[in-house]
């Protein structure tokens, strides 16, 4: 049963299974899922759009859906480069702990 209307990228299940995200060119949709008593799909919905960054291949998510519902994804830095920067912090909680002293 195709889920997408258009030409989805990059799917991802919500935290729960009850939803189907994919991209859509800079489409983010949406689509409920319910697999009791049978497998049905609803419409997709449009949840928003921007230039983000896409997949480097293989139909993988360039994105994740944080547990509150919002999406992590990837700016380009230079929307024009097609450039990514991702800023890595190793040994945070060390970090923290020292900036941070518990009483």
């Amino acid at each position: 049963m195709p889920i997408s209307t258009g030409r989805g990228s990059e799917p991802a299940w919500s935290r729960d299974g009850s939803e189907l995200f994919y991209r859509d060119g800079d489409k983010m949709l949406a689509v409920e899922i319910a697999t009791e008593p049978t497998f049905t799909a609803g419409r997709p919905r449009v949840l928003f759009e921007g230039s983000y960054a896409g997949s480097p291949g293989a139909g993988l998510a360039n994105y994740d859906v944080s547990r509150d519902g919002r999406f992590l994804m990837l700016v380009p830095e230079d929307r024009g480069a097609g450039t990514e920067t991702i800023i890595v912090v190793k040994n945070w909680f060390e970090e923290l702990k020292a900036r941070v002293p518990t009483p």
